[in-house]
């Protein structure tokens, strides 16, 4: 309930209508007591042809050039001897410097001549200035009223200005802020970045620590296993640092909208499988087929190849409509060929290709020196060819000599 109120108080028109009442209580007062004082005509129709007046003034930020109009035709009616009745009023007051704070510059001096000159020509031609309870001189009829608009007008545009400045001012506030925390950001990146590749090259050097010292083992095994087996224990320590410096790593280049994860295993060749599965259950009919054996792989290259077969098969589950999807994948000692094929319409125009998941796959396959081809098909439909080569590792212990 108070919110309501409050936004019914921030309502421009509610606060308008709130200003032209207490106007029309302070006209009214005004009014009697310059009946009292200087005599002046019929109270309750001067009070009643005020009280039209503000009228203008409950509206005037809502319909600005209708309230204007209205002002100008109010403002004449005393002059044309109709009504006996006083010129004047808040109202003329109000709409000038409304038009003045709110207009740009020449519509508001249009519509304060609009407001002004009327009246005061037609009370001059007419000879109706000293009609009034004060008699006033044509001439200083003209030059009162002329200073009356100028301070109402300048009174408007200065708050206009100042309207203006302070949204400059906040725009530019923003605009810093935003810049500070941009640089801010940036400054973090590169400090992450720094201590990256610091750590990067920590990790390297145990890696490298512990492929010499294993090659080590292997040629001591047999003449001293005292000295091997003292080799193996530092490679296990020397390990276990390796492993605690790549969290560290890991945990420099998360960043703060990445969540901490789950020390869960990651999906594999035993996963694709079972994507092929979910993609079937979901409507699109799609088969796996899989040639060669897939031998010893190194678990990012298994990673790698199931990511690619999830992103393929999500984006043909999004833009190739009613298809088939096809998953092959074929095993040689050299290299793994992963290929997605679909029968649909592929992604259309406008959709960025396939976005962030096309980047995120060539990402992946050119990490270990993988080559990705994404397209439309020559016979229609979406393809998506990956080949990643595989690392040769001996599988033999080198003779020893006797």
């Amino acid at each position: 309930m108070l919110k309501r109120v409050l936004s019914r108080r921030a309502d421009p028109l509610v606060q308008d209508i709130v200003l032209a009442v207490v106007l029309a209580v302070v006209s009214g007062s005004s009014t009697a007591l310059a009946e009292q004082v200087l005599g002046a005509g019929n109270l309750v129709l001067q009070v009643a042809f005020d009280t039209v007046g503000l009228l203008a003034v409950a509206v005037r930020r809502r319909w600005l050039w209708g309230a204007v109009w209205f002002t100008a035709a109010h403002t004449v009616v005393p002059f044309l001897g109709v009504l006996p009745v006083m010129y004047g009023g808040f109202a003329v007051i109000v709409l000038t410097y409304t038009a003045a704070a709110y207009l740009p510059l020449r519509r508001a001096i249009a519509a304060g001549l609009l407001i002004w000159v009327p009246g005061m020509v037609l009370a001059t031609v007419l000879g109706r200035t000293n009609d009034e309870p004060l008699g006033l001189t044509p001439q200083v009829f003209l030059v009162f009223n002329a200073m009356s608009a100028a301070v109402c007008f300048t009174v408007g545009r200065m708050m206009a200005t100042r309207r203006a400045y302070v949204a400059a001012l906040e725009d530019r506030a923003r605009t810093a802020e935003t810049s500070q925390r941009a640089l801010t950001e940036q400054a973090v990146a590169d400090e992450r970045r720094r201590i990256a590749r610091e750590l990067h090259d920590v990790v390297a050097h145990h890696v490298s620590v512990m492929g010499v010292l294993a090659t080590g083992s292997r040629r001591m095994l047999q003449r001293d296993p005292g000295a091997a087996d003292e080799a193996l224990a530092t490679i296990e320590e020397t390990g276990r640092t390796a492993l605690r410096e790549m969290r560290r790593l890991l945990t420099v280049l998360r960043t703060e909208a990445e969540p901490a994860g789950e020390l869960a295993p990651q999906p594999g060749l035993a996963g694709v499988e079972g994507l092929v599965e979910q993609i079937r259950e979901a409507g699109l009919q799609a088969v796996l087929r899989v040639e060669g054996v897939p031998g010893q792989l190194d678990p990012g290259i298994a990673l790698t190849i199931y990511r690619i077969v999830q992103e393929a098969l999500t984006n043909a589950l999004k833009h190739a409509g009613a298809a088939t999807v096809e998953v092959r994948m074929v095993f040689s000692r050299s290299d793994v060929v992963v290929e997605v094929c679909d029968t649909g319409r592929g992604p259309q125009l406008g959709t960025a290709a396939i976005g962030h998941g096309l980047l995120g796959m060539r990402e992946r396959v050119m990490l270990y020196g993988g080559t990705l081809r994404t397209g439309p098909r020559p016979g229609g439909g979406y393809r998506v060819h990956a080949r990643i080569p595989i690392e040769q590792h001996a599988d033999s212990v080198e003779p020893q000599p006797a």
